[in-house]
């Protein structure tokens, strides 16, 4: 993989980690609709390393309020130092559902790669997006949030484990059917996500455990990275300044649009379409090996489904 390629995915990242559209969708499916080979683990890992940095970046200060308050040294009355605190244990807690479902269900979460699948997650939780925005009242801020509301959106959370899903997309909505307001909701789910996705990001380093990254592709590591950390920053201040005016219907629409291409381009390929670079060499027989993840991690790449 190239550094325009890089950056490239870099900023997809960036975009749609938290657009309500989809992070794992996007770049599960973009390198096979352009035929890229996967660059590895180190790659997957060093881009949300970027988009986590955009996150404590924009956040800084509410999450060092949420900690001094937790720590009973934070400025303001009593009863504003009550309401962080509460705030910020709430927020790891609805972080618990996610990690317990990471754990166990990783192995089997690692083979949902097919594009059909993200096609209808795309279309399916677009439709859930719809309807939370239909039916809040939008009337409550997050100060107003309780355990319950905190732990539905952290059970919702879980399902973003889901390629297609959206965490932003499933939490947003989460936080709309709880009746919090657009902007309030997006705020929670970005706050949601900062230990969630560092979580996820320090929990994936187990194996690049005594690894090296090549020289030939640190460049590329160090673009993405940059492009998600650049990007993702300017999507957050887009997206809470974007909800404090309008609705969620277009990325509902574009959910459904990208859901449509990704059919449409699976059936124009058909299902026994090779790509170019898993063609078999004309000089040897081809080996029929199934792809898996762990094949992927070893330098394959999986056929277009």
């Amino acid at each position: 993989m190239d550094i325009l390629q890089a950056l490239f995915l870099g900023a997809v990242q960036g975009i749609t980690e938290f657009l309500p559209i989809s992070s794992s969708g996007h770049l599960r499916v973009l390198p096979q609709l352009f035929g890229w080979q996967w660059m590895g683990l180190q790659f997957d890992v060093a881009l949300h390393a970027g988009t986590v940095l955009a996150l404590i970046l924009h956040f800084r200060s509410d999450w060092c309020a949420l900690a001094l308050a937790i720590l009973g040294r934070g400025a303001g009355s009593a009863a504003e130092q009550a309401v962080r605190r509460r705030l910020g244990w709430y927020l790891l807690a609805a972080c618990v559902p996610a990690g317990i479902a990471g754990l166990l269900f990783e192995q089997a979460l690692q083979a949902l790669e097919s594009p059909l699948l993200v096609a209808g997650t795309l279309a399916g939780v677009g439709a859930l997006i719809l309807v939370a925005d239909r039916v809040s009242r939008g009337t409550r801020r997050l100060q107003e949030a309780g355990l319950p509301d905190a732990l539905f959106v952290g059970l919702a959370q879980a399902l973003a484990l889901i390629p297609g899903v959206s965490r932003s997309g499933i939490t947003i909505s989460a936080g709309l059917f709880r009746h919090l307001s657009r902007e309030e909701a997006a705020r929670f789910s970005f706050l949601l996500s900062v230990p969630i996705t560092l979580g996820a990001a320090l929990f994936e380093l187990r194996h690049l455990a005594g690894g090296t990254v090549a020289a030939a592709q640190l460049p590329a590591l160090i673009a993405g990275v940059i492009a998600a950390a650049v990007v993702g920053y300017a999507t957050i201040a887009f997206l809470l300044d974007y909800l404090r005016r309008h609705d969620l219907r277009i990325f509902v629409y574009y959910r459904w649009a990208l859901a449509a291409l990704i059919v449409a381009v699976v059936f124009a390929r058909g299902p026994a379409a090779p790509r170019a670079d898993t063609a078999p060499q004309p000089t040897a027989p081809a080996q029929t090996e199934p792809w898996s993840p762990d094949a992927a991690r070893a330098g394959r790449v999986a056929p277009a489904s």
